[in-house]
């Protein structure tokens, strides 16, 4: 099951990344490029596209798969990398003669 939830965590990722670089900015017009003023900066903003609420999904799904695998990585004991290592023992002393 949580190999499920990893796929598609990592499947929504690539998604989310390449649905916010396809989207345009807000104040995308040529004249705004060379100073001068857009006549759509302060009008009204227009419907909503599909990719933006396409987004949105994808942003919801993210959420919950992060939010998904935090719980289960939390569930499953300290998640410290060093867990299951062998005690550090004490350093190594030089022989004599050696300095």
């Amino acid at each position: 099951m949580i190999t499920l939830v990893h796929v598609l965590h990592i499947l929504v990722c690539a998604l989310l990344i390449g649905s916010v670089l396809l989207q345009g900015g807000e104040n995308v017009d040529i004249t705004a490029a060379f100073g001068g003023t857009s006549q759509a900066a302060f009008g009204p903003r227009g419907s909503v596209t599909l990719l933006a609420k396409i987004t949105w999904v994808l942003g919801a799904i993210f959420i919950a798969t992060s939010i998904t695998l935090a719980v289960h990585a939390s569930s499953q004991g300290s998640g410290t990398l060093l867990e299951g290592a062998p005690a550090k023992s004490a350093p190594a002393v030089p022989a004599p003669g050696k300095k």
